[in-house]
């Protein structure tokens, strides 16, 4: 998360650390690909063919799990089917290991797809992030209620730019 937005973040979570910008790229190479092929530190917790499954370095929560294909994909556009298949189940099996594991109530699923939604490390990963009850984790927005004339024509739009 970007400078501002992290403080404001911290702020109303009641959060006195800020997440830390950890390198991107280690020597010029992607850390997750680094992981993926062994030669970067990590904890892993699960891993397929197509993707594998590690611990956070800054958790959210303890158990806090990032999932990422074995593919070097920048962004989701970028990741081939099989590869979106993979991650997605990887990510459910790992949901229900975080549960079974007396972790989790629940799970949020977070993929940040470009700088402006937070992405900073630019290989595609899928947070998974265990929730407890009181756990003060919240997501602050300015929600909405479109009349259904605006919900229609944003979702003819949509449908229009798709390939």
């Amino acid at each position: 998360m970007g400078g501002r937005l992290s403080r404001a973040l911290a702020r109303r979570l009641g959060r006195s650390r800020l997440r830390e910008h950890l390198p991107a790229e280690v020597d010029g190479e992607c850390v997750f690909c680094r992981i993926v092929d062994g030669r970067g530190e990590a904890s892993v917790v699960a891993s397929s063919d197509r993707a594998v499954a590690f611990l956070d370095l800054q958790p959210l929560v303890p158990g806090h799990v990032l999932v990422v294909p074995r593919a070097h994909a920048a962004h989701l556009a970028d990741v081939e089917d099989v590869d979106g298949a993979a991650l997605w189940s990887l990510a459910a099996r790992v949901a229900a290991g975080l549960r079974a594991a007396g972790l989790a109530d629940g799970v949020n699923l977070l993929l940040a797809d470009g700088a402006v939604a937070w992405q900073t490390v630019w290989h595609v990963h899928l947070h998974v992030i265990p929730r407890r009850r009181g756990d003060g984790l919240r997501l602050l927005a300015a929600w909405t209620r479109p009349e259904r004339a605006r919900l229609d024509a944003t979702a003819e739009q949509i449908r229009a730019s798709l390939e």
